[in-house]
């Protein structure tokens, strides 16, 4: 028997790497139009930001159901002691209170489940979830895990840059008059995530001032432990950063991953970002 990690679709963990630390993966819903898809289940991220860039209905998310994580629960439940089910930024999704009601329906019906809020998304809360695998696989009892998990939600930190503000404009995140007089001075904005949200932090002018904003922001990390460029659709120029970021950090333990649909309504394609966790 052993403590069992579930995260959800915005933790943007590659498929394989999850699969092989046994994290269960709880998809988030995309939809265009009235059709909902399961995020990386029925729509993958090349359909995803294809439709994307050619649908004339701008897509939407919505979070897991409360039914969505109690099956996720039960079935796990079958060969577990525990569960860590940690999940995105509360303040971005509605997804960890999904996860909360979940446990809350179970009851005694389940063994015990910790529900974290990462006040993260994308590989922000994927370091967690890695992290929570670790500690798992190496024998630490549910609060262990858990209470680790909790310590290191303040050591994660992110930065990145849209490529434009068209889909923040179009998500209604900010208004098409803004969008516009971006685009007029192809101005890129960079974003990091504080406090659950994600927060304006300045803005540059080219893709490569978009790079050198992420190297310097990573060579300011104090005790780096884990590192991962995060990509939409220039997978060359995730892995060009993360070969520049080598020399913060061992190459090989680099995660390049993508974003997927859950911030990529609103980043669009061209958005790159970097997530951290110090010791």
């Amino acid at each position: 028997m052993a403590i069992k990690i579930v995260t959800d679709s915005t933790a943007d963990i590659p498929p394989q790497l999850a699969e092989s630390l046994g994290i269960t993966i709880v998809p988030l819903y995309v939809r265009f139009g009235e059709k909902a898809l399961k995020d990386g289940v029925e729509i993958t991220q090349d359909q995803f930001f294809e439709k994307l860039q050619t649908s004339t209905v701008h897509p939407n998310t919505s979070q897991p159901s409360p039914q969505d994580f109690i099956d996720v629960y039960q079935k796990l439940a079958q060969d577990c002691d525990g569960i860590v089910s940690v999940h995105i930024s509360s303040k971005l999704s509605g997804t960890y209170d999904s996860a909360v009601q979940a446990k809350k329906l179970l009851g005694t019906d389940a063994p015990p489940i910790e529900v974290i809020d990462s006040r993260s998304v994308s590989m922000g809360l994927g370091l967690l979830g890695l992290l929570a695998a670790e500690e798992a696989s190496s024998g630490k009892s549910l609060n262990e895990v858990a209470d680790t998990v909790r310590s290191a939600v303040d050591k994660v930190q992110m930065m990145g840059f849209f490529d434009t503000l068209k889909y923040l404009a179009l998500g209604g995140r900010i208004g098409k008059s803004k969008a516009l007089l971006g685009a007029l001075l192809l101005v890129k904005p960079v974003l990091v995530v504080g406090e659950g949200e994600l927060l304006p932090a300045g803005q540059v002018r080219s893709r490569s001032k978009g790079m050198d904003k992420l190297a310097e922001f990573t060579a300011g990390v104090k005790n780096l432990a884990a590192l991962s460029v995060v990509y939409t659709t220039t997978p060359d120029e995730a892995a060009a950063l993360a070969d520049r970021l080598a020399e913060f950090f061992p190459r090989k333990q680099i995660i390049i991953s993508r974003l997927g649909a859950a911030l990529g309504v609103h980043a669009g394609p061209g958005t790159l970002f970097v997530a951290t966790r110090s010791k």
